[in-house]
């Protein structure tokens, strides 16, 4: 059988750091995990159309740092920014700790894994023909910079008795290589027939000498004037 590892998890503390920096002891850890569940669970609740690619959650002192890295900021933020505000309020209530809200717009959500996978999901739901929506993808992933691309999709594809696994891929993957900037992410479609699951792998090139920080460091710089700071 094969035993196949999570990019994400392989690569910590190599080239990517957690999405919830933060240390807690003994009984406090627990509650702060499930607090970092129920934010996150509520942020995607609360704007679903803002493309939210991931919640980055840190806890200095008694704070609690959140930041929200979306392709649509300005669905977040709202007129005069009042959407954010609410938004804030609400995850204040969830937590003892003062809450601070970071947007980060993301420049390219072509090549973000996340966006790529709910995209490709948001079609299956629309019954686009799941080949022209999986290529489609990748053609844009590869135009604008990505080294390499893996889409796999798996379930009643096109309406099919029969479940199954379809995958394409393009350009370069090295998922045994560590020190590769590897993305990946993974969606379901709720189609009609089934839940039609969809992992995205995205190569964006190597990242050479030990830097738990370089993947994060090189959105920044990617989008550095997208950043909008701490309310």
């Amino acid at each position: 059988m094969g035993h196949k590892s999570n990019p994400i998890g392989l690569r910590l503390q190599i080239n990517r750091t957690w999405d919830s920096r933060w240390f807690a002891e003994g009984r406090d850890y627990g509650k702060l995990l499930e607090e970092d569940l129920k934010i996150r669970k509520a942020i995607m609740a609360a704007v679903p159309q803002a493309a939210i690619s991931k919640v980055v959650i840190e806890r200095p002192a008694k704070l609690c740092r959140i930041s929200i890295y979306a392709a649509r900021p300005g669905v977040i933020i709202g007129k005069k920014g009042a959407d954010i505000e609410k938004l804030r309020k609400k995850l204040a209530e969830m937590t003892s700790s003062e809450v601070k809200l970071n947007i980060v717009e993301i420049r390219k959500p072509e090549v973000d894994a996340k966006l790529i996978a709910q995209g490709i999901a948001d079609q299956l739901i629309r019954r686009v023909a799941f080949r022209r929506a999986m290529k489609r993808a990748m053609q844009s992933a590869m135009r604008l910079g990505a080294e390499g691309i893996k889409i796999m999709c798996g379930g009643r594809l096109g309406g099919a008795e029969i479940a199954r696994v379809e995958q394409y891929r393009e350009g370069r993957v090295p998922l045994h290589t560590l020190r590769a900037n590897i993305d990946y992410a993974e969606a379901e479609a709720l189609t009609a027939y089934g839940i039609i699951g969809i992992k995205v792998w995205v190569f964006k090139g190597e990242i050479l000498g030990h830097d738990p920080m370089a993947q994060d460091r090189l959105m920044m710089e990617a989008q550095t004037s997208g950043v909008r700071p701490a309310r």
